[in-house]
């Protein structure tokens, strides 16, 4: 990115804009060929600015920018299409989702085929698909693509392929190990090997699989954040919506 002086109409969203000096914004967006970019939007806040109503969250959007580094300067914004609208927790479900881009990805990184992810994740919140497996399908790309993929075909220890009908214990720097079945009586992260190759194969279908995937997902997401909190979560527990925060972020 630093040998690149002018980005041209590049498709992206806009995850999150700080207020800086009198008029302007540092804004977070993700771009479809460059990642997570740091942008200052100059004038953004003044009355009049052309960018006022553009830059706002789940808007698709052509963006321009140039400069070097990792703190560049946005030159265009304009609608690719209408802006996606949410409602109640699909919106909080939406900024999640944000929040998880900001905290993981660095600057400059490309992840096409993550924006696709993102992108068809918004437009499943948006037609309101299912909150949990839309966001579990996430989580999993969202980790495979930064690396930290879960390890979900072979045994940690032993390398052999993971048998339906076994028990693993899964450890979420190494992956799945063997062990007698009750081991989970102590609170451990143990699950049949069935539903272990269901979640890593995205199959979320059956509601007995989703209490799972939560919980080993939200073990690994810990474990990559290193042990730093998510707002989402705290504005989440808050809503009185019949919804609890466990179908969207994890504590």
């Amino acid at each position: 990115m630093s040998d690149i002086d002018r980005i041209e109409f590049e498709a992206a969203f806009l995850l999150h804009a700080n207020p800086y000096r009198e008029s302007s914004q540092i804004i977070e967006i993700f771009s479809q060929d460059h990642g997570r970019v740091g942008l200052v939007a100059r004038g953004s806040r003044r009355p009049r600015s052309r960018w006022k109503s553009v830059l706002q969250p789940f808007q698709p959007l052509h963006m321009s920018w140039s400069g070097r580094g990792t703190l560049q300067t946005l030159r265009a914004a304009e609608p690719a299409s209408l802006p996606l609208v949410f409602k109640g927790m699909c919106l909080m479900a939406g900024y999640y989702l944000n929040e998880l881009l900001i905290a993981l990805l660095h600057r400059c990184d490309p992840h096409p085929d993550l924006f696709a992810h993102y992108g068809s994740a918004l437009a499943m919140l948006e037609s309101g698909a299912e909150l949990e497996p839309t966001l579990r399908r996430f989580e999993l790309a969202l980790l495979s693509e930064i690396g930290y993929g879960l390890v979900t075909d072979r045994d940690a220890v032993d390398g052999h392929p993971v048998c339906a009908d076994r028990w693993y214990e899964y450890f979420v720097d190494q992956g799945p190990v063997s062990v007698a079945a009750g081991s989970a009586a102590d609170g451990r992260l143990v699950l049949k090997g069935a539903d272990l190759a269901a979640i890593g194969n995205g199959k979320l279908d059956r509601p007995e699989s989703l209490p799972i995937a939560k919980r080993l997902l939200r073990e690994k997401l810990n474990w990559c954040l290193g042990g730093r909190a998510l707002k989402t979560r705290q504005v989440i527990a808050s809503m009185q919506d019949g919804l609890t925060v466990e179908s969207v972020g994890h504590d």
